[in-house]
């Protein structure tokens, strides 16, 4: 393939004579799709390659542009429309992630189809896979989901209101009002009331009579729970109830209870309880195995608060397996909390989880490419600059703005006056503070992005330098944090 990078301002159908690489064994020879993708020039060596091999493997051909600027951070829409003419034959155009401006606007103007590529141009072959394959719709799902608001009689109206409110954002249809011992009854049904008037749909966890009787007043459409100990009064409230075992560890107690609420057309759903690691947690797997074998048509729950609160591990994974189960035994309604603080998000977690494994089981997919919402702690993909490729791009830096990079073992801090590297961030920082002078809210900026980087780097996250580090569905877009034009810090070389 050619080793010519195409530079500048093209004004010639000529263009692309002299620079085209040449069509992969795999494209047809008679059409074949030629892709432009613009980049500055710090990312134009290290872009090229990749697009070559991916021209390769994808059967196109793959042209690089370099715009007179740097970096690509730098480019903004009218600076782009008068430095860029696009010559005939170009069927597509890749502008690299960082590039400001409407692609509407560029297409209009250049009269081909533009596209916005990856901010990080080590993500290109992902991100071109991603954009040939079937849009994947997370949009189904069939499980429920119950969300307990926990000491509920505690709290004043408007707290109840707006955690349900929050519950109901982060994905919730039904909101669990969890009750206390010694609650009023009429407490209860002035909350409950509040709740239903708001909207929500409301179930009661309590056993007890004066306060389940006086939430059904007030319009909760569910019980939880009910066995032979309160079956009886259950009946006369004509009201949907969850099931559970008198004695968790042999289901037979409950057939009792279903007997009495099937004999008056009760609804209800079974719950054989999932109990804690350490007190039986695998045998009350099997007990839902079982439970669904022996009621193949029956509404089933599983509350998995004894599992995600009750064990000191982050919550996202436990509950994409526990909604996993859900989806395969057809539970289809799940019983959640966020109490404690690793469990904070178990909500919108078992939200994405339900449409990811609705998805895998009814496509028959691996959930694997399908949302990566809940990769929390790690990143999906970690790119680390070799030191081959770090001493060629700092050999090559004639300004005095700092980059931060990710080598695969340490942070790299460099610009024209030197190259820094190690774990240490106030090491870094000392040293390039010896070379290049640093104004206060410059000093700021490179302490701000040094933690970030070493986090990254100790996490097995992706860095990448004015972009805020990726934590799955919670990332959190940070608008202030951006280029500043009295710091003039350029983004690293690796954005196409």
């Amino acid at each position: 393939m050619s080793d010519q990078i195409l530079r500048g301002k093209s004004r010639s159908t000529d263009f692309l004579q002299d620079n085209i690489l040449p069509v992969a064994e795999n494209q047809s020879p008679e059409t074949p799709e030629v892709i432009l993708f613009i980049t500055g020039r710090l990312a134009a060596e290290g872009l090229r390659g990749i697009v070559q091999r991916l021209s390769a493997e994808q059967g196109f051909v793959g042209q690089v542009l370099e715009l007179p600027i740097n970096v690509a951070a730098l480019m903004h829409e009218k600076w782009v429309l008068q430095k860029l003419e696009v010559p005939a034959g170009i069927s597509q155009i890749v502008l690299p992630g960082w590039c400001q401006g409407n692609l509407e606007t560029f297409a209009s103007h250049w009269g081909v189809t533009v596209i916005r590529g990856p901010k990080d141009m080590r993500d290109l072959p992902q991100w071109w896979t991603r954009q040939q394959r079937e849009p994947v719709d997370l949009t189904s799902f069939d499980i429920e989901i119950i969300a307990e608001i926990n000491g509920a009689p505690a709290l004043e109206i408007e707290e109840i209101l707006r955690i349900a409110e929050s519950y109901r954002t982060r994905g919730a249809d039904l909101i669990d009002y969890g009750c206390l011992p010694g609650a009023s009854a009429q407490q209860v049904e002035r909350h409950v009331r509040a709740l239903v008037e708001a909207g929500f749909r409301v179930s009661i966890d309590s056993f007890d009579r004066a306060e389940v009787q006086a939430a059904v007043r007030a319009g909760a459409s569910l019980i939880l729970s009910a066995n032979s100990s309160n079956v009886d009064w259950i009946c006369e409230l004509a009201t949907e109830c969850v099931v559970i075992p008198d004695d968790f560890q042999d289901l037979s107690t409950w057939d009792g209870t279903l007997s009495r609420l099937e004999s008056v057309g009760i609804p209800y759903r079974l719950d054989p309880i999932l109990e804690p690691i350490g007190f039986g947690f695998a045998a009350s797997l099997q007990r839902y195995y079982t439970t669904r074998q022996r009621h193949p048509s029956a509404p089933m729950m599983m509350g998995t608060g004894n599992l995600t609160e009750l064990s000191e591990v982050d919550s996202a994974g436990v509950n994409f397996l526990l909604t996993a189960i859900c989806q395969e035994l057809q539970i289809g309604s799940v019983l959640t909390t966020d109490v404690i603080n690793w469990c904070r998000e178990s909500v919108r977690e078992i939200d994405l989880a339900r449409r990811m494994v609705h998805y895998a089981i009814s496509e028959k997919k691996l959930p694997k490419h399908l949302d990566a919402g809940l990769l929390t702690l790690r990143d999906p993909h970690v790119h680390g600059m070799s030191d081959a490729e770090l001493l060629e791009l700092a050999s090559r830096l004639k300004d005095p703005n700092f980059r931060i990079l990710q080598g695969e073992t340490q942070l790299h801090l460099m610009n024209r006056d030197g190259h820094y590297s190690g774990n240490d961030p106030f090491e870094l920082f000392r040293l390039a503070s010896e070379q290049t002078q640093i104004d206060p809210g410059h000093a700021f900026y490179l302490g701000y992005e040094l933690a970030m980087a070493e986090l990254a780097l100790q996490l097995g996250k992706q860095y990448l330098q004015d972009e805020p580090l990726y934590w799955g569905a919670f990332t959190r877009t940070e608008s202030h944090h951006s280029l500043r034009p009295r710091h003039k810090q350029s983004q690293t070389a690796s954005d196409p």
